[in-house]
């Protein structure tokens, strides 16, 4: 009799599910402190008491594991940004609004911020999922944001308010535009793309 090959995407386990929160939420608090050199992949184990082939288990690089950050902070502020929904007149207002919400965030964890960038810019193909993962959350917090108003290529325009602000993300962490700078750019492209 055949053994049956084993299904790759079974739920985790509560404990399993608790375990990988846990290394997310020390490879994120490393990141904080001390920015991307900081989330060495032993000090994430340390960190998370977990032994560091466990954290392999879920995680190939630090890159896939800051992205899982990245993802899981957009995912909570996607849930709060639906139970309280952005007010504006215009879908440009409420874009905007939402999206000063996510640079403010970013801007309050400079470290955390420029590791997940450097994340972000990695071509490790393990970060593919979460990258795309992030991208959804934010294509779905604009969407929302526009709230049924008719836009001519909606996608369209979420992908170059993508571009603008990890364009921008890019040279804030980089030390040549000042806080305040993402969300300004963010503001004058939903303008001239939303009105």
């Amino acid at each position: 009799m055949r053994r049956s090959v084993c299904n790759v995407t079974r739920p985790r386990t509560q404990q399993q599910a608790e375990r990988r929160a846990r290394v997310i939420q020390a490879a994120m608090t490393l990141a904080a402190k001390g920015g991307y050199d900081a989330v060495q992949m032993r000090a994430v184990a340390q960190e998370a008491d977990v032994a560091l082939g466990t954290l392999y288990r879920y995680f190939s690089s630090k890159d896939e594991l800051l992205l899982a950050g990245l993802e899981q902070l957009a995912q909570e502020m996607q849930e709060q940004l639906r139970e309280h929904p952005v007010q504006g007149r215009t879908s440009h207002e409420r874009v905007s609004k939402v999206l000063r919400t996510l640079c403010d965030l970013l801007e309050a964890e400079p470290l955390l911020a420029h590791a997940v960038v450097t994340a972000l810019s990695s071509s490790d193909p393990a970060t593919a999922e979460h990258t795309a993962g992030v991208q959804a959350r934010l294509t779905a917090m604009i969407a929302d944001a526009v709230d049924g108003e008719a836009i001519e290529d909606i996608d369209g325009v979420i992908k170059v308010l993508g571009m603008v602000w990890f364009s921008s993300m890019l040279a804030w962490v980089g030390g040549r535009a000042e806080v305040g700078t993402m969300a300004a750019d963010l503001d004058l492209a939903s303008r001239l793309l939303l009105t």
